[in-house]
Protein backbone atom coordinates (compact mmCIF):
# COMPACT_ATOMS: atom_id res chain seq x y z
CA UNK A 1 0.00 0.00 0.00
CA UNK A 2 0.98 3.65 -1.01
CA UNK A 3 0.54 6.11 1.74
CA UNK A 4 0.82 9.89 1.09
CA UNK A 5 0.76 12.20 3.81
CA UNK A 6 0.32 15.40 3.03
CA UNK A 7 1.82 18.02 5.75
CA UNK A 8 0.73 21.57 6.43
CA UNK A 9 2.89 23.46 8.61
CA UNK A 10 3.71 26.78 8.25
CA UNK A 11 7.11 26.51 10.95
CA UNK A 12 7.94 22.52 10.73
CA UNK A 13 10.87 23.53 11.70
CA UNK A 14 9.66 24.76 15.20
CA UNK A 15 7.05 22.09 15.48
CA UNK A 16 8.69 19.20 17.27
CA UNK A 17 5.46 17.06 17.17
CA UNK A 18 5.33 17.35 13.16
CA UNK A 19 8.78 17.08 12.65
CA UNK A 20 9.74 13.99 14.87
CA UNK A 21 6.13 12.89 12.60
CA UNK A 22 7.99 13.37 9.05
CA UNK A 23 11.34 11.65 10.16
CA UNK A 24 9.74 8.46 11.56
CA UNK A 25 7.31 8.25 8.02
CA UNK A 26 10.33 8.85 6.32
CA UNK A 27 11.79 5.30 7.32
CA UNK A 28 9.50 3.72 5.38
CA UNK A 29 9.72 3.41 1.75
CA UNK A 30 5.75 2.91 0.71
CA UNK A 31 5.57 6.73 2.49
CA UNK A 32 5.41 9.50 0.53
CA UNK A 33 6.13 12.54 2.41
CA UNK A 34 4.95 15.80 0.86
CA UNK A 35 5.23 19.07 2.77
CA UNK A 36 3.51 22.30 1.37
CA UNK A 37 4.70 24.85 2.53
CA UNK A 38 7.91 23.99 1.79
CA UNK A 39 6.94 23.07 -1.97
CA UNK A 40 5.09 26.07 -2.13
CA UNK A 41 6.62 28.94 0.06
CA UNK A 42 4.96 31.27 -2.92
CA UNK A 43 1.41 29.30 -2.73
CA UNK A 44 1.47 28.65 -6.16
CA UNK A 45 0.22 25.16 -6.43
CA UNK A 46 1.25 23.01 -9.07
CA UNK A 47 -2.78 21.27 -9.20
CA UNK A 48 -1.46 18.90 -11.95
CA UNK A 49 1.04 17.21 -9.99
CA UNK A 50 -0.58 17.28 -6.69
CA UNK A 51 -3.78 15.58 -8.83
CA UNK A 52 -1.20 13.16 -9.89
CA UNK A 53 0.24 12.99 -6.23
CA UNK A 54 -2.60 11.80 -5.37
CA UNK A 55 -3.93 9.40 -8.08
CA UNK A 56 -0.72 7.37 -7.00
CA UNK A 57 -1.50 6.46 -3.64
CA UNK A 58 -4.11 4.07 -2.40
CA UNK A 59 -4.07 6.27 1.23
CA UNK A 60 -3.99 9.94 1.62
CA UNK A 61 -2.97 11.73 4.58
CA UNK A 62 -4.02 15.00 6.00
CA UNK A 63 -0.89 16.25 9.09
CA UNK A 64 -1.28 19.75 10.58
CA UNK A 65 -1.46 21.49 13.56
CA UNK A 66 -4.93 22.47 14.82
CA UNK A 67 -5.46 26.14 13.70
CA UNK A 68 -8.32 28.20 15.16
CA UNK A 69 -10.63 24.88 14.89
CA UNK A 70 -9.40 24.21 11.03
CA UNK A 71 -5.86 23.57 9.25
CA UNK A 72 -3.63 25.88 8.44
CA UNK A 73 -4.12 28.38 5.35
CA UNK A 74 -1.87 25.90 3.11
CA UNK A 75 -3.96 23.14 2.99
CA UNK A 76 -7.14 25.04 2.75
CA UNK A 77 -6.50 26.58 -0.26
CA UNK A 78 -4.79 23.22 -1.50
CA UNK A 79 -8.06 21.35 -1.03
CA UNK A 80 -9.71 24.62 -3.14
CA UNK A 81 -7.34 24.29 -5.79
CA UNK A 82 -6.49 20.30 -6.07
CA UNK A 83 -10.33 18.77 -4.86
CA UNK A 84 -11.70 20.01 -8.55
CA UNK A 85 -15.18 19.32 -10.03
CA UNK A 86 -14.80 17.41 -12.46
CA UNK A 87 -11.65 15.34 -11.13
CA UNK A 88 -12.19 14.99 -7.14
CA UNK A 89 -16.51 14.76 -7.11
CA UNK A 90 -18.79 16.03 -9.77
CA UNK A 91 -20.94 13.31 -12.29
CA UNK A 92 -17.33 12.86 -13.62
CA UNK A 93 -15.43 13.78 -10.66
CA UNK A 94 -13.89 10.13 -9.42
CA UNK A 95 -10.29 10.31 -9.44
CA UNK A 96 -10.24 9.65 -5.32
CA UNK A 97 -12.99 7.18 -4.84
CA UNK A 98 -12.05 4.35 -2.71
CA UNK A 99 -9.34 5.70 -1.53
CA UNK A 100 -8.52 5.98 2.20
CA UNK A 101 -8.22 9.61 3.93
CA UNK A 102 -7.15 9.82 7.52
CA UNK A 103 -6.14 13.17 9.19
CA UNK A 104 -3.16 13.64 11.70
CA UNK A 105 -3.81 16.43 13.61
CA UNK A 106 -1.94 17.50 16.72
CA UNK A 107 -3.14 20.31 18.91
CA UNK A 108 -1.27 22.34 22.09
CA UNK A 109 -3.91 21.99 24.57
CA UNK A 110 -4.68 18.74 26.32
CA UNK A 111 -7.58 16.12 25.88
CA UNK A 112 -9.73 17.30 28.47
CA UNK A 113 -10.48 20.66 26.59
CA UNK A 114 -11.82 19.10 23.19
CA UNK A 115 -14.86 18.03 24.49
CA UNK A 116 -18.57 18.82 25.82
CA UNK A 117 -18.13 21.07 29.17
CA UNK A 118 -13.85 21.94 28.68
CA UNK A 119 -12.88 25.15 27.29
CA UNK A 120 -13.18 24.16 23.75
CA UNK A 121 -16.78 23.42 24.46
CA UNK A 122 -16.59 20.18 21.44
CA UNK A 123 -14.51 17.63 20.53
CA UNK A 124 -12.62 16.64 18.17
CA UNK A 125 -15.00 14.42 16.23
CA UNK A 126 -17.20 17.09 16.18
CA UNK A 127 -14.72 20.05 15.22
CA UNK A 128 -13.10 17.92 12.35
CA UNK A 129 -16.66 16.99 10.68
CA UNK A 130 -15.89 19.91 7.67
CA UNK A 131 -13.07 17.21 7.07
CA UNK A 132 -15.64 14.37 6.89
CA UNK A 133 -18.00 16.33 4.40
CA UNK A 134 -15.29 16.74 2.01
CA UNK A 135 -14.18 13.19 2.49
CA UNK A 136 -17.62 12.05 1.23
CA UNK A 137 -17.84 14.41 -1.38
CA UNK A 138 -14.59 13.10 -2.77
CA UNK A 139 -16.08 9.71 -2.67
CA UNK A 140 -12.82 8.64 -0.11
CA UNK A 141 -13.76 6.42 2.60
CA UNK A 142 -12.90 8.82 5.89
CA UNK A 143 -10.78 6.13 8.70
CA UNK A 144 -10.57 7.75 12.19
CA UNK A 145 -8.10 10.37 12.90
CA UNK A 146 -4.86 10.38 14.51
CA UNK A 147 -4.97 12.51 17.19
CA UNK A 148 -1.96 14.20 19.32
CA UNK A 149 -3.29 16.55 22.06
CA UNK A 150 -1.04 18.48 24.57
CA UNK A 151 1.74 19.50 22.70
CA UNK A 152 2.86 22.33 24.77
CA UNK A 153 3.14 19.92 27.53
CA UNK A 154 4.52 16.55 25.81
CA UNK A 155 7.48 15.38 27.07
CA UNK A 156 10.39 14.19 23.93
CA UNK A 157 9.44 10.30 24.86
CA UNK A 158 5.51 10.99 24.40
CA UNK A 159 6.54 12.24 20.90
CA UNK A 160 8.46 9.48 19.89
CA UNK A 161 6.03 7.25 21.27
CA UNK A 162 3.52 9.09 19.44
CA UNK A 163 5.38 9.00 16.16
CA UNK A 164 5.98 5.06 16.19
CA UNK A 165 1.99 4.98 17.02
CA UNK A 166 1.72 6.93 14.35
CA UNK A 167 2.98 4.95 11.66
CA UNK A 168 1.41 1.74 12.98
CA UNK A 169 -1.72 3.46 12.57
CA UNK A 170 -1.46 3.91 8.90
CA UNK A 171 -0.33 0.78 7.89
CA UNK A 172 -2.53 -1.19 10.54
CA UNK A 173 -4.85 -3.37 8.30
CA UNK A 174 -7.31 -4.75 11.07
CA UNK A 175 -8.18 -0.39 12.33
CA UNK A 176 -9.88 -0.36 8.68
CA UNK A 177 -11.60 -3.71 8.15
Amino acid sequence: MKVLVIVAHPNIEESIVNRTWIGELKNHPSVTVHELYKQYPDEKIDIEREQRLCEEHDRIVWQFPFYWYSSPPLLKKWQDEVLTHGWAYGSDGNKLHNKELILAVSTGSAKERYQAGGRNNYSMSELLKPFQATSNLIGTKFLPPIIFNGTYTANDEEIKESAKAYVDYIFTKDVFQ
